[in-house]
């Protein structure tokens, strides 16, 4: 058959500054599953086109008329996308399926536009999906995650499509993923991955593949795109010292605080480690992820700059992700906080998140059983700059106030000199520069909000839950991020269906019919 892959990072974006960005970042995203689906598929002697979409053209192009099966991957903010492209696709006798964060969160509601939505996913499940094994219009997953992915070298065609446009040998911000675990022992509430299994993949294939990429890319950066990286530190980090000093590449990855204890540190330096970006999350809660779980507000600021100062040491790049509008948030202390952070941290690149209510996490049933989900909006809406949920503590026009005047101290000019002059490489400081553009870029979107916020009294209804009618604000968002395949989706598809959606889904669900698999044929 002729198969394709085609994993989805972006809506269409025309604007320079995200133009940039996409360009020298997104790109760069690309995951390790739907390249193995794209090896897998090759290797059980498919013509397989593989393809990432960052933004730039028009997705429909990376996909070939002739297809017989489509794998789509994909977050669920740009999931209107995919679901568009499927109807598409769908309508000209393609086979569909549905891989990725979003199939994972939201299944029952993917399923509606795919023939196969997959959770879980192995070798022997891409096998009985391209032998139609299933029932049409279902939900499918492999009993566990893959314990063997395919190495680098069986990845390489998908790996230059994705990464490789500064030529054949890279360039200074070519990426190549790599996983070195799966699952995560943690149980933040907000997380897809809050009660999985967390397990590491072979040692000997990470060795191997570290050494076929210092063999073939010596440019290239490796990023672990592990859920929490070195959770068992020693056996990780003993395959990485298996290289030799000078043929280790520099590699990126995620991590808790409490993993990386100062005895550590120079282990990850010696290693080429190059950046690290720890989930602080918030100055009152997800403590447990850092070192002193005890610690809270100004104590927990100390303790953390104190440890980041010294990481900093041995890994040159750090980031240190945040959620800002948590029920712990309240007037004007977290604020506070975290500008007292970014001023003692210029070295620090702080993401700051509002919270996304995914399917099957803990947060999902508090709010949805409380009620404070808004359930119209669409799936397009579920990232940043935009709010899903009812903030607790602020209401939207404040919520929005502070938001903007985080973003403001982190993107000032004064930030943007201290973080160029804390750059030790040319490539760090552009990063930095893409990063500050960006940044002020979407503080445009989020003034525009507030400004409608504070004008439109049908907007600041919804969000305060007083109606539930989508304002036509989202609906002209709508179309203008999603462009020409707007059109394809109506309102009723638009709205999110959220039922289903609980921690307690896989236990309810029906087992299948097939042996191997669980197959839970909901009908579209």
């Amino acid at each position: 058959m002729r198969v394709a892959v085609l994993e989805i990072l972006a809506l269409p974006e025309k604007r320079p500054p995200y133009l940039f960005y996409h360009l020298l970042l997104t790109k760069q995203y690309a995951s390790v599953m739907p390249q193995a689906v794209s090896a897998w598929c090759r290797q059980l002697g498919h013509e397989v086109s593989y393809a990432t979409y960052y933004g730039i053209g028009d997705p429909l192009r990376l996909i070939p008329s002739d297809a017989d099966f489509v794998f789509l991957s994909c977050y669920t903010q740009v999931s209107p996308l995919a679901y568009a492209l499927a109807k598409i696709l769908r309508r000209g006798g393609i086979t569909t399926v549905l891989g990725g964060p979003h199939a994972k969160a939201f299944p029952s509601d993917a399923v509606r536009f795919f023939d196969y939505v997959v959770e879980e996913c192995d070798r022997d499940l891409v096998v009985s999906l391209l032998k139609r094994e299933h029932r049409p219009s279902s939900i499918v997953s492999s009993e566990k995650p893959p314990t063997e992915l395919p190495l680098v070298e069986e990845r390489l065609p998908e790996i230059c499509r994705a990464s490789l446009f500064f030529g054949r040998a890279g360039g200074p911000t070519t990426t190549i993923a790599l996983l070195a675990s799966l699952g995560c022992p943690y149980s933040c509430n907000f997380c897809i991955d809050w009660k999985s299994v967390y397990r590491t993949m072979p040692a000997d294939r990470l060795a191997e593949d570290l050494r076929f990429i210092a063999q073939r890319f010596p440019n290239a950066l490796v990023a672990f795109h592990d859920p929490n990286f070195a959770i068992k530190f020693d056996e990780t980090l003993s395959a990485l010292e298996t290289q030799a000093p000078d043929a280790r590449l520099p590699y990126l990855m995620e991590s808790s605080l409490s993993v990386l204890k100062p005895a550590r540190m120079a282990r990850l330096g010696a290693t080429n480690c190059v950046f690290i970006a720890p989930g602080i999350e918030s100055w009152d809660d997800y403590s447990n992820k850092s070192n002193g779980a005890s610690k809270k507000g100004m104590e927990k600021v100390e303790n953390v700059v104190a440890q980041l100062t010294e990481l900093h040491a041995h890994v040159p790049n750090l980031q240190a992700n945040f959620m800002f509008g948590l029920d712990t948030d309240c007037g004007d202390m977290p604020i506070d906080l975290l500008k007292c952070f970014m001023d003692a941290t210029p070295f620090v690149w702080p993401t700051i998140n509002i919270p996304v209510p995914f399917g099957g996490t803990p947060l999902f049933d508090e709010l949805k059983r409380n009620d404070r989900i808004l359930e119209e909006m669409p799936f397009r809406f579920y990232y940043a700059p935009y709010s899903v949920t009812k903030i607790r503590h602020y209401d939207p026009c404040a919520y929005y106030r502070r938001l903007i005047e985080l973003f403001d101290h982190c993107s000032s000019r004064e930030m943007l000199a201290r973080r160029l002059e804390a750059g030790r490489t040319k490539t760090e400081k552009l990063v930095n520069a893409a990063r500050v553009l960006s940044v002020r870029a979407e503080i445009k979107q989020y003034r525009r909000i507030l400004r409608e916020l504070e004008t439109d009294a049908e907007l600041r209804g919804f969000h305060a839950g007083a109606h539930r009618r989508l304002p036509n604000f989202y609906r002209a968002e709508y179309g203008r991020g999603l462009g020409r395949y707007a059109k394809l989706l109506d309102d009723d598809e638009r709205r999110p269906v959220l039922e289903g959606f609980g921690t307690d889904r896989m236990e309810r669900q029906s087992i299948a019919e097939a042996p191997a698999f669980r197959d839970r044929g909901l009908s579209a």
